[in-house]
């Protein structure tokens, strides 16, 4: 039995403010050698360059980041309530200190050549059209730097076309 179902970008239902920002979401990359993967609560989902494309930001110490730069696509995973303490503990933990995929109870599976985990609701697969490094003097609101950079780690955000949706049949 197949356990995913492909959908197109339009026929996606979810609320993105939910999902991502209330619920979270795991963003992952890596090769059938070694992934790696993180909790995500900040993103985006929207049309760019007349393309369907996911924003996601990474902190230049995140462990994750090394492997979405080394890889042309990523996954965006979202789960149900019950993987609520998963998704905060692969957060929370650095692939750099421990297997942390290993250590979870998700298990780990290749869409389109890219990881991402078998107990999502949701999967979206993503190709890296843009990168850039988020800039002090870029912001107009500088309350903004203040409060969330205060170790002036900026984020980098990723623009990313949505390749392929998968939802849980």
């Amino acid at each position: 039995m197949n356990l995913w179902k492909e959908i197109s970008a339009n026929d996606l239902t979810i609320n993105p403010f939910n999902q991502i920002g209330k619920d979270w979401m795991l963003v992952t990359a890596g090769d059938e050698e070694k992934i790696n993967t993180m909790t995500a609560s900040w993103g985006s989902l929207g049309i760019m360059w007349g393309k369907p494309v996911a924003f996601t930001f990474i902190r230049p110490q995140r462990y994750t980041k090394e492997f979405i730069d080394s890889h042309d696509t990523f996954s965006l995973c979202f789960f149900d309530e019950s993987y609520r303490k998963t998704l905060s503990y692969l957060g929370t933990v650095s692939g750099r200190d421990e297997d942390k995929v290993k250590n979870s109870s998700l298990t780990p599976c290749f869409m389109e050549g890219t990881p991402c985990f078998e107990e999502a609701n949701l999967v979206v697969i993503a190709q890296k059209l843009y990168v850039q490094d988020m800039l002090p003097d870029c912001f107009i609101d500088s309350s903004l730097d203040d409060q969330w950079y205060s170790e002036k780690d900026y984020h980098t955000m990723y623009v990313s076309e949505i390749k392929k949706i998968f939802i849980r049949s």
